[in-house]
């Protein structure tokens, strides 16, 4: 796999033989994995440490939630979730901050309070201005595929050619970014796992993921605790299963070795501690000796 370089503050990451881990901050009272577990400053600020601490080389910090049908918050608002967590935490810990956001002014704020790279679900279609600040304080912006908005997405998505039409659109997201003033070498992009997918869609990005590299551009797959490994965790019954039980989690997991071996640069998780042992043997056997052929 190609190495990659993400011009991070403090430091820039290299992507390549070993996948890197994206933790999760959500700063929100409904996200559907930890909803109002760490809507807290302080609790948000020990949560983001406690990452850090298990192994997380990135941490993507948000305040508005994405799930399925859910309902967007004023821009005061998500300043005044995002940004004293951001503050706190480029002060204490040595990793890069990601912005998770899709409103340029909050992403501004965001790089200014301590941020230094942004992710945008809609891949910059949202806000006219966010190129703009992505160009002026030269930071990767991670392109996602969404089909419709978090509210819409999953209401009957359909495909004529899953892989293709994502490929095509990220494609075309990273060349319009481009165009905007955008360094290429500040891109990633993201399939969009559950944003606008069936279950079967899900599985096939994971399975079909090395079809992405053709794009030649690192790629982070977010697909911790989604609603299709709960769906396939829990078929015998009709209860949808705690995102924050351990069999998720095992489940989670699956899904984090499967899109390493497949093609992943980073992957986006809630457990970094499980997540770093995972990738730990992952890598290990995407990095042993090839024998073409079976020779």
């Amino acid at each position: 796999m190609p190495d990659f370089m993400l011009n991070t503050r403090p430091e820039a990451i290299v992507l390549g033989r070993e996948t890197r881990i994206m933790g999760i901050v959500n700063v929100t009272p409904d996200s559907f994995s930890d909803g109002g577990d760490f809507y807290q400053t302080d609790r948000a600020i020990r949560h983001g440490i406690a990452l850090y601490e298990q192994g997380a080389d990135m941490l993507d910090i948000g305040g508005e939630s994405s799930r399925p049908f859910s309902e967007g918050v004023s821009v005061d608002e998500e300043m005044r979730r995002v940004l004293p967590v951001m503050e706190a935490l480029s002060a204490k810990i040595p990793v890069p901050l990601s912005v998770d956001t899709t409103k340029a002014s909050v992403a501004e704020a965001a790089i200014k309070a301590g941020a230094s790279v942004i992710n945008d679900i809609s891949a910059l279609r949202a806000d006219p201005d966010m190129a703009r600040v992505a160009v002026r304080y030269n930071v990767p912006v991670i392109l996602m595929h969404m089909k419709g908005t978090p509210r819409t997405m999953q209401v009957s998505p359909v495909y004529d050619n899953l892989i293709l039409e994502i490929r095509d659109f990220l494609r075309d997201a990273a060349q319009a970014a481009v165009e905007k003033g955008m360094d290429p070498s500040n891109l990633m992009i993201d399939p969009g796992i559950g944003f606008g997918k069936t279950l079967e869609d899900n599985l096939a990005l994971l399975k079909n993921l090395h079809h992405f590299a053709a794009l030649g551009m690192p790629l982070l797959v977010g697909s911790s605790r989604k609603k299709f490994i709960r769906s396939i965790l829990s078929q015998d019954s009709e209860k949808d299963m705690d995102p924050k039980s351990s069999l998720v989690e095992t489940g989670t997991q699956a899904t984090v070795a499967s899109a390493a071996l497949n093609g992943a640069h980073m992957v986006r998780v809630h457990d970094a501690a499980s997540t770093k042992a995972t990738l730990k043997v992952i890598d290990a056997i995407k990095n042993s000796r090839d024998f073409p052929d079976g020779s």
